[in-house]
């Protein structure tokens, strides 16, 4: 790589040891992958935040790094913790689990990282400009802000986000270089889509096809931000899509070169043989929206389809605290709370210790909560739309 003065004089150790080790760590990665130099970034996305995810050795290593002083260059923020920061006790999470929890906050907080806790960033106070270099972590914000905004960045560890974040810079290849954001399929959709959870079936099912190749969508008409989203999660939890063009609706989609390439066309058994598919158990113990977090046009939804109703059973909408703090002002949370609802900030399903706290099946409308939810936290899965997923616990 060809390295400016400055970086070699980080990799001799003249700026001192916690530069040196995350230089090392991104010049390994950029002799990896065959990048020319290092860039400037705009923001970075740290994802490993949960306890439940990186457990005594990673907390560890954060505390190391605050105590010597590692401060971040850019805006940073952090992926979901395990908990609602605020309201863990009256939610119910495990005390030790949230003694441990608050010292990841702590050290990342020391090191001057904005612990918002989201995999919405771009919802809460992140939002990158369109052909923005960035580093982010999470596989949802990254597909987001690739596909949707038009940023550019790779799917980035924890480690290496954090390395980016503390030099405010990243190797410059893949998903950074306008030539590997062409096109490799063309998916054709002909089936119709109305729910978010449909966006989400059919994300889920065109990861599992096409695994980490770059997908350009023609057939879908309409799409807000919300759908997109719940679209390229499913893509990158099946699969590995970090980036995806939809015609006339995404950034790229009218830009790149869409020549020769092979045709997979997706209709109403798919999307119906993925409903069930996904959908492993019945009767669920709990239902838990925002994966990722939720929006506030969907926390409105919610509060709307709960308005004056009992829950027979728990309801929790996952989002940002930004978000919430809004729900909180147009009395979205107290007209969910008086259904029996939830609205849990700073975190998800996946990344919670969900199965300590006694569900065992969970009903979702998120392609990627169904996918993780079985392997990482011992789940039978309800899979369907906002409106049926509500009548279930009614």
């Amino acid at each position: 790589m060809d390295l400016t003065k400055e970086e070699e004089a980080i990799l001799n150790g003249e700026k001192g040891e916690v530069p040196e080790r995350m230089l090392r760590l991104l010049v390994r990665l950029g002799e990896i992958y065959g990048a020319d130099k290092m860039i400037p970034i705009g923001s970075v996305q740290v994802a490993g935040v949960s306890y439940k995810s990186i457990g005594e050795p990673g907390t560890a290593f954060l505390e190391d790094l605050a105590y010597k002083n590692a401060r971040v260059k850019v805006l940073t923020y952090l992926n979901p913790a395990g908990m609602d920061l605020e309201n863990w006790k009256t939610i119910g999470f495990p005390k030790d689990f949230a003694k441990n929890q608050i010292r990841i906050m702590n050290a990342f907080k020391q090191m001057g990282i904005i612990v918002t806790s989201t995999c919405t960033p771009y919802l809460a106070g992140n939002l990158p400009r369109f052909r923005e270099h960035i580093a982010w972590s999470e596989s949802s914000a990254v597909s987001f802000s690739n596909s949707v905004i038009g940023a550019r960045t790779n799917r980035e560890g924890g480690p290496s986000a954090l390395a980016a974040a503390i030099l405010g810079k990243t190797p410059n290849y893949g998903l950074h270089l306008w030539e590997n954001r062409q096109p490799e399929i063309k998916i054709k959709v002909t089936a119709p889509l109305t729910y978010n959870a449909d966006f989400g079936a059919l994300g889920w099912y065109v990861g599992k096809q096409i695994k980490n190749k770059i997908p350009y969508f023609t057939g879908i008409t309409d799409g807000n931000t919300d759908q997109l989203k719940a679209l390229g999660a499913a893509m990158a939890a099946s699969g590995a899509v970090a980036l995806y063009h939809i015609e006339h609706l995404t950034p790229e989609a009218d830009l790149v070169n869409t020549n020769d390439l092979d045709t997979i066309e997706v209709g109403p058994q798919e999307i119906q043989n993925t409903y069930e598919s996904l959908s492993t158990g019945k009767n669920p113990d709990v239902i838990i929206l925002g994966c990722p977090h939720a929006s506030l046009r969907e926390i409105s939804e919610v509060a709307e389809l709960l308005h004056g109703k009992h829950l027979k059973k728990p309801l929790w909408v996952c989002t940002s605290r930004v978000m919430k703090e809004a729900a909180d002002r147009m009395g979205f949370t107290t007209t969910i709370e008086q259904a029996g609802g939830h609205i849990v900030a700073d975190t998800c399903m996946v990344v919670s210790p969900i199965e300590q706290m006694g569900f065992k099946t969970t009903g979702v409308n998120s392609g990627k909560a169904a996918n993780y939810l079985p392997g990482f936290c011992k789940q039978e899965v309800v899979f369907n739309n906002i409106r049926i997923l509500i009548k279930e616990v009614e």
